[in-house]
C-alpha cells in the first residue's frame, strides 16, 4: 500500500541507507496538522527536512508550525503571491514581503518555494524571473542613464536574496547534478499532469537514464541497487504531506480526490498548451 506513514518511514530508510546526499522537502498545500506526524517520523529517523507553508496557514498554525521547528527542520515560505495580486508584480512583490514577516514573526525563515497554484494563470516564482528581465533590459540601456537608473531601482526591488532568502528551491538547485523527486499527483511520474510541480529542461534527461518512477516502491528498489543511475545524482525529494496517512476512510479518499484532480490537470494542460 503506497503513501501511508509506514512506506514513508521505508523510503526514508532506503534514502539514509543509500549515502546519497539528499534534501527532504514538504510543500504543506493543505492541512498542515499532518506535517506534523511527518516531521515527528523524520526526527526519529535521525533526518531534517524543510517545510514550506502558505500564508493562509500562518495564523491558524503557527503552534504546529512552532513545533516542527522545534523537532530540528527548517520552515520556509511557501509563497503564491502573485496568483493572489491577480498577476500584478508590484503588489505581488509587497505581499511576499508582508507574508514574509508574518513567518518571521513565528519561526525563522531563510528560504522559500513557490506554490503551483495549478488553476492561475501566474507562476508566482516569475516576481523574480522579472527581476531578471529588467536586469536585460539595464543592459541594453546603457546609454541612457535616466532609464538606467530606473531599471536599476527595479532590478534591486525584486531580488528575492536581498530579503535574507538564502535559498528558493526551484531556482538555487543545480538540477544538472540534483534529482527533483515529486509526489505531485500522488505520483511519482506525476509530471505528466502537474502545471509547475515539474523541471521540463531536465526530465527527457531522467527519463533516458531511467530515472522515472510511478512508486515509492519502485524509488526504494532503486536506492537498494548500488547500479542504478540513481547513485549518480543528488536528490531533492518533496512531498505533499496531506498524501501520507494510515490506510482507512481519510486515505481513500484522498486517493479518490487526487484522481479526479488529475483528469482536470490532463484537461487543463493540454488546453493551455
Amino acid at each position: 500500500m503506497d503513501f501511508t506513514l509506514e512506506k514513508y518511514k521505508k523510503l526514508l530508510e532506503a534514502v539514509k541507507k543509500s549515502g546519497i546526499v539528499y534534501h527532504l522537502r514538504h510543500d504543506v498545500d493543505l492541512r498542515p496538522e499532518y506535517s506534523l506526524r511527518i516531521a515527528k517520523i523524520e526526527a526519529a529517523a535521525g533526518m531534517q527536512a524543510t517545510y514550506y507553508f502558505r500564508a493562509m496557514h500562518f495564523d491558524s498554525h503557527a503552534e504546529t508550525i512552532q513545533a516542527i521547528v522545534a523537532l530540528g527542520h527548517r520552515a520556509g515560505y511557501h509563497y503564491e503571491c502573485l496568483t493572489t495580486c491577480n498577476g500584478d508584480m508590484e503588489a505581488a512583490y509587497e505581499d511576499f514581503c508582508k507574508n514574509l514577516e508574518r513567518l518571521r514573526k513565528i519561526v525563522p525563515v531563510s528560504t522559500a518555494c513557490a506554490h503551483g497554484s495549478p488553476r492561475s494563470p501566474w507562476n508566482s516564482q516569475d516576481i523574480w524571473e522579472e527581476k531578471r528581465e529588467r536586469g536585460e533590459e539595464e543592459k541594453s540601456q546603457r546609454g541612457e542613464k535616466a532609464k538606467s537608473q530606473k531599471v536599476e531601482k527595479s532590478k534591486s526591488r525584486y531580488d528575492i536574496h536581498s530579503l535574507g532568502i538564502e535559498y528558493e528551491s526551484m531556482m538555487d538547485t543545480d538540477f544538472s547534478k540534483t534529482l527533483y523527486l515529486t509526489d505531485t499527483g500522488r505520483r511519482w511520474d506525476g509530471y505528466k499532469v502537474s502545471v509547475r510541480d515539474k523541471v521540463p529542461r531536465y526530465q527527457e534527461q531522467w527519463m533516458n537514464e531511467r530515472l522515472v518512477f510511478h512508486s515509492t516502491d519502485d524509488i526504494i528498489r532503486a536506492l537498494k541497487d548500488p547500479s542504478h543511475a540513481i547513485h549518480r545524482h543528488s536528490l531533492l525529494i518533496n512531498t505533499h504531506p496531506q498524501r501520507w496517512m494510515p490506510f482507512g476512510t481519510n486515505w481513500l479518499t484522498e486517493a479518490a480526490v487526487q484522481n479526479i484532480k488529475n483528469i482536470a490537470k490532463r484537461i487543463l494542460i493540454s488546453c493551455r498548451y
